[in-house]
């Protein structure tokens, strides 16, 4: 896979998409390559112990997460520098999306590392293509503020003509679906909720519609909601001036 004439004197950095649920959903280059590359940075090395495990994969696991990655970011460097091939996956989907990822892969340009992306699944794009929401425009905004923020992050999405999507956690979702309303209005949206799982469900409705279901029955597991964007103004028709 990474046959050369002389080894580079220095690694590259694989960024690596792994299933959001379901562990056929991998493609046949990202298993080899979770297999030929030194190092494995992992944001949950116990979760994606699992996925090596299934695919009897005996790479070296090293975790990397929000909280280690100012430590762990000069380890990976110092691997990358010393010719070794490190690769990073996340918990679920691809790396650098709403994870820590996106710190060592800017640590990585930044040292003129190459790096090279072994494309598969994100949440938000199966969610998206099965919303019945318009696909063509969208906005990707992961989570929203927990809280300083969220006011201003809403706000400023409420004139948002695209179709928006977010991550949330099922402990504050029904928070979020209320100050939908409360900032964007009435608006249709889908939430998406498990993908690729046994339990995978689509709610689809209006924002008081879904909020009554959830409020109902809580949902929980891995969540994305897309929402419809502002519909725009309709244009005014210019008065033609009679002579």
């Amino acid at each position: 896979m990474w046959e050369t004439e002389e080894k580079s004197p220095i690694g590259t950095l694989f960024v690596i998409s792994t299933p959001i649920g379901n562990l056929k959903d991998i493609t046949y280059r990202a298993v080899e390559t979770l297999q030929l590359v030194d190092t494995l940075a992992a944001e949950d090395t116990r979760h994606s112990g699992r996925l090596l495990k299934h695919y009897n994969i005996k790479t070296n696991l090293r975790s990397f997460h929000e909280f280690n990655k100012e430590k762990q970011l000069p380890f990976l460097l110092h691997e990358l520098k010393s010719g070794k091939n490190v690769g990073i996956i996340t918990d679920a989907g691809t790396p650098g999306i709403s994870d820590p990822g996106f710190s060592l892969i800017r640590a990585a340009i930044e040292s003129e590392i190459s790096i090279v992306p072994i494309p598969g699944l994100t949440a938000f794009v199966p969610a998206l293509v099965v919303s019945g929401l318009p696909v063509h425009r969208f906005v990707f905004e992961g989570f929203p503020p927990v809280k300083k923020g969220r006011k201003a992050f809403f706000e400023k999405l409420a004139q948002e003509e695209r179709t928006i999507i977010l991550y949330e956690s099922p402990h504050r979702l029904n928070k979020t679906v209320k100050e939908i309303g409360e900032y964007w209005g009435k608006r249709q949206l889908v939430i998406a909720r498990e993908l690729t799982k046994i339990f995978e469900e689509f709610l689809r409705g209006s924002v008081d519609e879904v909020l009554s279901e959830i409020t109902e029955k809580p949902r929980k597991g891995e969540i994305v909601i897309v929402i419809e964007g502002r519909k725009p103004e309709p244009r005014k028709r210019k008065e033609r001036n009679e002579i």
